[in-house]
């Protein structure tokens, strides 16, 4: 599987920005799709992750992130809304089998920086 994130870039502060990852190689459906981002000098954060029925979310996203999978399309989204200045990070996309508790495939990374 190969994974191609977009859509990151400059926004102010309250606003809102949508991540798309595009998969290639084989289809998604089977995949749990996963993002997650990675601050300066900070580990990677586990963001929001989906499956074929149900979306999970870390405590630090939860109300203002909104992960969606378009299965027909291969592409995975992540609609980030309210954002803050401590979002700023690169956002990656990650597929797992849905066995498997390893991230085995990762997309490039997208910027996201929010200006306050």
């Amino acid at each position: 599987v190969q994974l191609q994130a977009s859509g990151g870039g400059l926004v102010q502060a309250g606003g809102s920005l949508r991540l798309s990852c595009a998969a290639s190689g084989r289809t998604l459906w089977s995949y749990v799709m996963g993002w997650f981002r990675q601050a300066p000098g900070k580990e990677r954060e586990f963001l929001a992750a989906a499956t074929w029925s149900d979306n999970t979310y870390a405590d630090s996203v939860k109300g203002r992130f909104s992960i969606s999978r378009d299965n027909a399309k291969n592409t995975v989204y992540l609609q980030m809304n309210s954002l803050k200045s401590e979002d700023t990070a690169v956002y990656y996309c990650g597929a797992r089998a849905a066995r498997s508790p390893e991230w085995a495939y990762w997309g490039q990374g997208t910027l996201v920086t929010v200006s306050s």
